[in-house]
């Protein structure tokens, strides 16, 4: 009889999600959060496969470590925390979740798009504070504003859609999108001079590497309409 496949969870994962591996019954999981280095390269050999999210870093000598290791699963975007190059040197197949964050970063981004322009965590401190200050928090309308996006991808895409429901003019830079995908979606395809110096907010959807490292920067922000509002809600780096 086949023993069944030994899968760690080593990050926090909804319950739904263990949920559908315990159903199997050709799955044991186990999780064990917040694991130590140290002990994921002493136990790690016990399984054929780990689950992770962005805490756990999965080394070159965490892989090497799991003789039994088939699969290294990422609940969510980036694979950043994985070497994959050792992974894929040890025939270790690595998945991710591309879409899983797709629709909230797109909805936290326009939600922090409205608490800018309508002034709300400071209204909120002021009348938790005890005062009622109704005249000082005035607020900008998103109506006929230019909505400047940085990355036109899956979230980029979903924020550009939800702007265009605000009456807002959307203008983008994305090397990568033709001006075709990005007409039937309403967005106008600019460069990013272009979009620095129109846009009244600026939303920024990229990966973190070489060419988007400082991307805002003191020359960009020179380009930019004075009292132009930047949101960043893309995923940043992480330290070693």
């Amino acid at each position: 009889m086949n023993r069944p496949m030994q899968i760690l969870v080593a990050d926090d994962l909804s319950a739904r999600g263990l949920e559908v591996l315990r159903q199997n019954p050709d799955i044991h999981v186990d999780v064990r959060l917040k694991i130590a280095p140290d002990e994921l390269l002493q136990i790690i050999d016990q399984y054929d496969a780990l689950i992770v999210r962005s805490a756990t870093k999965v080394t070159a000598e965490v892989i090497q470590a799991g003789k039994q290791l088939k699969v290294i699963g990422r609940a969510g975007v980036g694979v950043d925390n994985v070497d994959v190059g050792a992974a894929t040197a040890h025939g270790v197949v690595v998945m991710n979740t591309p879409t899983g964050n797709t629709i909230t970063t797109a909805e936290h981004t326009i939600s922090l798009l409205l608490a800018l322009t309508k002034n709300i965590p400071q209204a909120v401190a002021s009348l938790q504070g005890g005062r009622w200050e109704k005249g000082k928090f005035l607020n900008v309308e998103l109506y006929n504003k230019t909505l400047g996006i940085i990355g036109l991808g899956r979230i980029g895409s979903e924020v550009a859609k939800r702007a265009k429901g605000f009456a807002m003019r959307v203008l983008a830079y994305d090397p990568f999108i033709s001006a075709e995908v990005a007409s039937r979606i309403g967005v106008e395809l600019a460069n990013p001079d272009e979009v620095y110096r129109q846009a009244d907010f600026i939303t920024i959807h990229v990966p973190l590497g070489p060419d988007t490292y400082h991307l805002i920067n003191r020359e960009t922000i020179s380009l930019m309409k004075r009292g132009v509002r930047i949101l960043n809600c893309a995923r940043g780096g992480r330290g070693g």
